[in-house]
């Protein structure tokens, strides 16, 4: 058989994964990454597809608690894993403490890098409840800002972790 005609016939496989709490039994090809998965196959647009090479940190989602750049985590890879996103951080209407600190410190910008900085910082804090300053810039390090919000940012991240804060902006 003709190597073009073996890649086509590349078989799709079943994976179940857990996303914000909700069991999937989903039909992937090997190639297909998380970040496909998420925005095609369940709707969750929250995750955002930056540069597709795993440099800008707008994919970040939380599998199995840690941080993981969904657009260079095959989906397969996720197989009986328990997944994260940005819309599983609220609870109903109810926003997180991250979400209320991004909003209350003005650390949401353009918004594009927001839901890989909000599901960063989250594990951060899930981790390490009162982080320093260096901490959390070092948590925040592989999450790109266009808008070069970055204070506000760590702000929201203190803030969240229970520190007095004055916002950054208003």
């Amino acid at each position: 058989m003709p190597e073009a005609a073996a890649k086509a016939k590349v078989r799709s496989r079943i994976i179940e994964i857990s996303v914000n709490g909700e069991r999937h039994e989903i039909s992937v090809k090997p190639r297909h990454t998380l970040v496909e998965v998420l925005r095609e196959k369940l709707g969750l647009t929250g995750t955002k597809d930056g540069c597709e090479q795993g440099v800008c940190g707008a994919c970040t989602v939380l599998i199995d608690r840690r941080p993981v750049l969904a657009c260079i985590t095959l989906a397969v890879e996720c197989d009986g894993k328990e997944i994260q996103t940005v819309e599983g951080l609220a609870r109903g209407e109810v926003l997180s403490a991250m979400q209320q600190a991004f909003l209350d410190q003005g650390a949401v910008q353009c918004g594009f890098c927001t839901s890989g900085m909000l599901m960063s910082a989250t594990a951060l804090l899930d981790n390490n409840p009162r982080p320093t300053v260096g901490e959390i810039k070092k948590a925040l390090e592989g999450n790109l800002c266009r808008c070069t919000g970055y204070n506000a940012i760590v702000a929201a991240v203190q803030q969240a972790a229970g520190e007095d804060i004055k916002p950054v902006m208003r």
